[in-house]
């Protein structure tokens, strides 16, 4: 071995770190060298180099390029006792970290949350959305969580970070304070919420949460199912108009199928269903009563009305046959 290659395992003279994507921070790759006196020293944009004596905590540099030597080195200096100046390599332990935001990390209840909602009492939710973060403070996140590793990525954090939310959101909705419709009516609110009661946790670790977005708030389909049917019915209001409107919308579409007597026939048994099923749905009360006749409104032509909504179970045939009676006893 050469002594230029001895030299250049032995000494470090140039300490620089380009930011690697998904990289919060690493431990410069000494392999046991020391440093260079004089050695030349860049931190860039968004870093923050610290370095350490035996495990303790020297200088920190904030972006620039700098000469190492004992005037930028106060701390150092004092561990190492160089009170007079140094003009031999040193060792110590150098890391870098990266201050920029780490940007579109997804977030979401694996299991959903059981919240008691106000209007429909015990319901489960489930959500998901994105945030960023970035670290705060360089000395809580090495003591925190850098510790002696030899490098930290956002990989590594996710599953604690994702906890650390799914927590914050049971907390935040399990109290049920804020209806599931309101909830989702405004999401801009709750995000920021949520933001809220993450940051803590974000700041114990020295992160801060620069960004939280809920992108979707949903129930179980079950549920949804229902209160999309209790949504029709409250729009609907009027249940005996309901049944009359399926049974017409059966019958135009069973005249417009093709098959002749069997597609109406077809129809007509949907409309009965769906007539049986509307009448049962009210709690046992009465069938719908037929339409009175409108002041000189043709007395045949509300018998083929009334005869259309017997036959696909409407109206009752006693109900028919005593309207037919009474239209009748009109015109005699």
């Amino acid at each position: 071995m050469g002594i230029f290659d001895f030299l250049s395992k032995q000494f470090v003279d140039v300490i620089d770190w380009v930011d690697e994507p998904g990289t919060l921070a690493i431990r410069y790759p000494m392999e046991d060298r020391e440093i260079q006196n004089g050695a030349q020293l860049t931190v860039r944009a968004g870093q923050k180099a610290l370095f350490y004596d035996e495990g303790k905590l020297a200088d920190a540099f904030l972006p620039g390029l700098y000469t190492l030597e004992t005037g930028n080195l106060p701390l150092l200096t004092s561990l190492l006792n160089w009170d007079k100046g140094f003009a031999s390599p040193f060792k110590a332990d150098v890391y870098y970290f990266s201050q920029k935001e780490q940007t579109g990390l997804k977030w979401g209840t694996q299991q959903p949350i059981t919240v008691r909602d106000k209007e429909f009492g015990p319901l489960r939710i489930r959500t998901f959305g994105s945030y960023s973060f970035r670290i705060e403070s360089v000395p809580t996140f090495a003591v925190k969580m850098m510790g002696s590793l030899e490098k930290l990525t956002v990989t590594d954090l996710e599953p604690q970070l994702r906890g650390v939310i799914a927590t914050a959101i049971a907390s935040a909705l399990g109290n049920g304070e804020i209806a599931f419709l309101d909830l989702a009516a405004n999401q801009t609110a709750l995000s920021e919420k949520l933001k809220a009661a993450v940051e803590p946790a974000f700041a114990g670790w020295g992160l801060s949460c620069t960004s939280f977005f809920i992108e979707s708030l949903s129930l179980p389909e079950e549920v949804q199912a229902h209160l999309d049917k209790a949504s029709s019915m409250r729009v609907v209001g009027d249940l005996d108009r309901f049944v009359r409107f399926q049974s017409a919308q059966a019958i135009e579409t069973a005249a417009g199928q093709s098959g002749g007597v069997a597609g109406a026939g077809a129809g007509m048994a949907a409309g009965m269903a769906i007539g049986q099923s509307m009448a049962g749905g009210i709690g046992g009360a009465t069938a719908p009563a037929a339409p009175a006749a409108a002041p000189g409104e043709d007395a045949y032509a509300q018998i083929e009305k009334l005869h259309k909504l017997q036959t696909i179970g409407a109206i009752t045939q006693e109900e028919f046959d005593a309207k037919k009676a009474e239209l009748l006893s009109r015109i005699r």
